[in-house]
């Protein structure tokens, strides 16, 4: 039977063992973020959910022929975290491809526009933060 002692001991033996294996890393990661972007958040998604999945090459040739106002700034975006990658050892540019692609709502400018019966209507233009991350297959 165990006591107490030898189960504390035996804890921290695997806690010991755990903290040496996180530190391996198998692929790298590389992302990219872009914040304050002065596109609608729904409206980047809906370009952000067409690359997700591809290879960068894939990618950024479906950018180019897709007309959306969100198009620049994801190709530019994808454009810089290749660059890093590029800085890095170790990694394959030829293998990346978009492992996520997020976009998060960023701070809104809110403005007033005359409505009939003499009301004031706000509107809200939408900013957005968006988030790349490639992967090496």
């Amino acid at each position: 039977m165990a006591t107490p002692e030898t189960a504390r001991r035996r804890r921290r033996k695997n806690r010991h063992n755990k903290r040496t294996y996180r530190g391996k890393q198998t692929h790298m990661e590389v992302n990219a973020i872009a914040k304050y972007i002065r596109v609608s958040p729904q409206k980047a998604r809906l370009v952000a959910n067409l690359i997700k999945g591809k290879k960068v090459s894939d990618a950024l040739s479906v950018l180019d022929f897709t007309s959306k106002a969100s198009c620049p700034y994801i190709s530019k975006l994808i454009h810089s975290a290749v660059a890093s990658a590029e800085k890095r050892e170790g990694i394959d540019i030829d293998t990346l491809f978009v492992k996520n692609i997020y976009v998060n709502a960023g701070p809104m400018l809110k403005r007033f526009r005359p409505a009939s019966m003499g009301r004031g209507v706000r509107i809200r233009k939408r900013s957005s933060h968006i988030t790349v991350i490639l992967d090496e297959a």
